[in-house]
């Protein structure tokens, strides 16, 4: 099914055939987030990400399941997935964005924005991430930060919970993309 997934991500955002090495994929892109409140701070890693990165396009694409964010303790990876972001609804978050200004000639660290639309819990956000973008190898890295507002995206939180939640959450990205090259299976 992974693999079923894969493929229609591919053939869906980039249907252009790949040439050179201006395509890039990470298959196990990182995305963690941080909730800070007075009761306790929520956090958790997502290591299984799929991001594409089409330098020619200059577009970044990133597709993730919900219930791959670990957390410290079960009962907080049982209420995001069960309470608030409803995973066996919203199974799946999405991104599709461009770069800024990005400079494929470059081998320097840049500091840009990727400004682009996310999806969770079925809503649909513009979002501008500030991150660096470096040449490594055969490939790139992207590291960037952002903030969402929790009601941004219809998320509940049960008044009684409300002091236990921020309203803003931080999250990180880093992705390591080595050239996609398309497969015949």
């Amino acid at each position: 099914m992974n693999k079923l997934f894969f493929s229609l991500l591919l053939s869906t955002v980039f249907s252009a055939q790949v040439s050179g090495q201006k395509q890039f994929i990470s298959r196990q892109g990182q995305i963690s987030f941080f909730s800070y409140t007075s009761v306790e701070n929520i956090e958790a890693k997502n290591n299984q990400v799929l991001s594409i990165l089409d330098l020619e396009k200059g577009e970044l694409a990133v597709s993730m399941l919900m219930r791959a964010f670990t957390f410290k303790k079960d009962l907080m990876y049982e209420h995001f997935n069960e309470s608030y972001i409803e995973s066996d609804i919203y199974p799946k978050a999405s991104f599709e964005g461009k770069l800024i200004d990005f400079d494929t000639s470059s081998v320097s660290s840049q500091t840009k924005i990727i400004r682009g639309t996310i999806t969770i819990h079925g809503i649909s956000k513009e979002v501008d991430i500030k991150t660096t973008i470096k040449k490594i190898d055969k490939g790139y890295e992207i590291d960037g930060d952002f903030n969402l507002v929790v009601d941004d995206f219809n998320i509940k939180i049960p008044p009684i919970l409300s002091k236990n939640i921020a309203s803003v959450v931080s999250l990180k990205i880093k992705f390591q993309y080595s050239p996609y090259a398309q497969s015949n299976d």
